[in-house]
């Protein structure tokens, strides 16, 4: 039978247990102990649902990020943290988040930067790298988890990064190569290897994911080098990429003296057959046939029409797991009890993911007829989906056609519109904003789970979330803020509140899904053609804007988040579906402007995370996904003003795809890189208003006056000062009260002091 083994696991938990312990310990409430103790069980519940694996990943447990763990194994630790008394938890916890639980606001320190992993919502700490940077292994942790597991009965395969790929996703701030870092770093990857192998393991993944994206020779080098200087023992190593196909690395990564080889059999099946015809016969081939991704059903009797050939060339030398670590999905759909019986069928989280493996493996070895039930079970559950009539809408497909290239354009260039805007709203210079969300107290969460449980009538709880806002406009005029935020105490989530009141989405309960280090999302799963039938947005609007002289934002999320930051139908282009999702957003942009609403902000927070992983497929992505965002914007007046937010990805590379939005202002975050993204001014003159984000709203420090201004100052040396705004780098919902006051405080503070520097 063909191995099977999974590349990692969902770490925060069913019913989002480690989220729960790391804010209590944060808080103060509970001690390391107890967090550890926690996430000791989690570990362990989660070998138990890997039980039918033949190996079972170790090291893919996080107490924040995976990636900010490799950073503590190899010793690499930013000198402000080192030099801070405290232990590695502590350590640990200030580059994660900017301070520990115990630090007062005088041990705060900056925390590591946050981006995108790949094309995926996950967020992870950017290493930091300068010519000093010196290496030491630590490599307890690690061991530590391999005797957990194999006292538990497991075989276990630990998990760790390559080196050219935590070199590669790392920055050298002071403008060094980060290759010359190479000699010392396999020093210590050799140094943990002995460890490894002196602790008896046996197999040892080690992903390269960039083997996925564009390198440059003299990077493909750097891997041929590498991996021959490697001294491994008998430990063997299986080399897993993922996301993508290998295309021009596909040799290279076949010809690296490693034991076995995983490919992303659903993002790269095109190159499977190449691999096989590549691969030394002493090799294993690790093939991703269940997609770690997305949660659709898989289609057993089709994946054994592909596999049958494979396994009778290859034998033992197949191994079977997902197409990636399954960090991606959610955990057990066998939680839901709400989803419609039909949906529900078509679906597959983690745990089922795992079944559908076991499943292909028996039926590879001994035959399909002693699997009849389960594959007629499988296959007619894909044929509902076929044939469901939930699936498709000709009203929307009909909207489609009737569309017309002028609908994307504004009426005017963005001068004259700015100018139309300013004699309108007669902003100051440096104007004071938020994103959109205000924090989610307990009293908001407890109000709209009693709503959902039906305990708490409609009209109560409209007058509640009416007191709400109200409570929220008033701290902004007190605080000094120009343009105000209804505060979205209504909304659970970005996107899961607009799928709530779209057709083709349905809604899980437990499908929770790491962002990053405690923050969860639950992805809505669009299984159909997207309708918006009513107004969603309008009446909080129009309540709010009656509450203030002040112009309050009318706040939406964008088509592209929409579709990125959902689990997405497998059946139809993408573009497709993100041009449904714009005609959606469309409708709500025009009843906010026809209600009054004269500022509306349509968020893009994930744009940039669907871009293709290699440079020389961004052209098509950017131009549906702009012309997708513009649909949907487009169609006000000019004197309506268009905002949009981006975080937390690298943006420098498509600021032209952003210019061309046309939005009037965006805001974007930049406090953690220290405005790096204004580098991209130095060869493209951005046109429009922008707002860097001078708050880092992940972490819990309180931004200072002088920094502030430092950060806005350093901003108008490329950008005119009248097309500056002053802004968080995203929505508040996560902090307190206690955080945000003092920070926007010091924001509207440092605001004022650049008006008068300016005068």
């Amino acid at each position: 039978m063909p191995l099977i083994h999974n590349l990692g696991f969902p770490r925060i938990g069913a019913q989002r247990e480690l989220k729960f312990a790391l804010e209590s310990y944060w808080r103060g409430e509970t001690n390391s102990h107890a967090l550890e103790a926690t996430a000791a069980n989690l570990r362990t519940e989660h070998w138990q649902r890997q039980d039918t694996l033949d190996l079972v990943p170790v090291g893919d447990f996080s107490l924040y990020d995976q990636v900010l763990d490799m950073s503590f194994l190899l010793g690499n630790v930013p000198s402000r943290i080192r030099e801070l008394e405290g232990d590695d938890l502590q350590a640990y916890f200030r580059l994660a988040r900017g301070r520990a639980p115990q630090d007062s606001d005088t041990q705060s320190v900056a925390a590591g930067e946050l981006t995108k992993w790949f094309d995926t919502n996950y967020h992870y700490i950017v290493p930091e790298f300068d010519q000093n940077t010196r290496f030491q292994l630590d490599v307890s942790r690690l061991l530590s988890q391999i005797i957990e597991a194999r006292t538990q009965g497991h075989d276990a395969k630990p998990v760790i990064l390559g080196p050219l790929s935590y070199l590669r996703l790392g920055k050298a701030r002071d403008g060094s190569n980060k290759l010359d870092l190479l000699p010392q770093l396999l020093t210590v990857y050799n140094e943990l290897f002995e460890a490894l192998q002196a602790s008896g393991i046996e197999w040892l993944q080690i992903d390269e994911p960039i083997l996925a994206t564009e390198l440059e020779a003299h990077w493909q080098r750097a891997f041929t080098q590498s991996y021959h200087e490697l001294r491994r023992g008998d430990i063997k190593l299986l080399l897993a990429t993922y996301f993508g196909e290998l295309q021009d690395n596909l040799i290279l990564a076949c010809e690296l003296p490693v034991d076995g080889i995983h490919i992303d059999a659903i993002n790269a099946r095109s190159e499977v057959a190449k691999v096989i015809d590549w691969l030394p016969v002493h090799k294993v081939l690790s093939l991703g046939v269940i997609d770690g991704r997305n949660i659709w059903k898989a289609d057993i009797n089709a994946l054994l029409d592909y596999l049958e050939p494979i396994h009778k060339r290859l034998g033992d030398r197949l191994w079977l797991a997902p197409s990636c670590s399954l960090l991606h999905v959610p955990v057990d759909l066998g939680n839901e009890t709400t989803l419609e019986s039909d949906v529900c069928s078509w679906l597959a989280f983690a745990v089922q993911k795992l079944a559908e493996l076991t499943l292909l493996a028996h039926a590879l070895e001994n035959g399909r007829d002693e699997h009849q039930e389960a594959l007629r079970n499988n296959a007619e559950a894909l044929q509902s989906r076929r044939d469901s009539e939930k699936t498709s809408n000709p009203q929307v497909r009909a909207a489609l056609l009737a569309l017309r290239p002028e609908m994307s354009s504004r009426r005017s260039e963005f001068a004259s519109r700015a100018a139309l805007q300013q004699n309108q709203f007669n902003l100051p210079l440096f104007p004071t904003t938020s994103i959109g969300s205000f924090p989610q107290t307990i009293e908001i969460r407890r109000a709209r789970k009693l709503f959902r449980e039906n305990k708490l009538e409609q009209q109560e709880y409209e007058h509640f979330l009416q007191r709400e806002i109200r409570h929220c406009l008033q701290q902004q005029e007190s605080l000094g803020l120009d343009v105000l935020v209804h505060g979205e105490a209504e909304r659970n989530d970005m996107v899961e509140y607009f799928s709530e009141h779209l057709q083709g989405y349905a809604r899980s309960q437990y499908g929770w899904v790491q962002s990053y280090g405690s923050r969860c999302v639950k992805p809505p799963i669009l299984y159909g053609d997207v309708a918006r039938t009513q107004a969603i947005t309008v009446p909080w609007a129009k309540y709010a804007q009656a509450q203030t002289a002040k112009p309050v934002k009318g706040m939406l999320t964008g088509p592209v988040t929409l579709l990125n930051w959902s689990f997405v139908r497998d059946d139809q282009p993408r573009s497709e579906t993100c041009r449904q999702l714009a005609l959606a957003v469309r409708d709500e942009v025009l009843d906010l402007e026809q209600a009054g609403i004269s500022i509306i902000q349509i968020d893009e927070a994930a744009l940039r995370e669907g871009l293709p992983l290699r440079r020389s497929q961004w052209s098509n992505y950017l131009d549906w996904a702009v012309a997708c965002f513009r649909l949907s914007a487009n169609g006000v007046q000019d004197g309506t003003q268009i905002h949009t937010h981006m975080c937390y990805s690298e943006f420098n590379d498509i600021m032209e795809a952003i210019a061309a939005m046309d939005a009037d202002v965006i805001t974007i975050e930049t406090s953690r890189s220290d405005m790096e993204l204004l580098d991209a001014f130095d060869q493209f003159a951005y046109p429009n208003g922008i707002g860097p984000g001078v708050y880092d709203i992940h972490s819990p420090n309180i931004p200072h006056v002088d920094q502030i201004v430092r950060l806005m100052k350093k901003a108008a040396l490329k950008i005119p000062a009248q097309r500056l705004w002053v802004n968080p780098d995203c929505g508040l919902k996560t902090r307190r009260w206690e955080e945000v006051a003092p920070a926007l405080t010091n924001m509207v503070a440092a605001a004022h002091q650049l008006r008068a520097s300016s005068l």
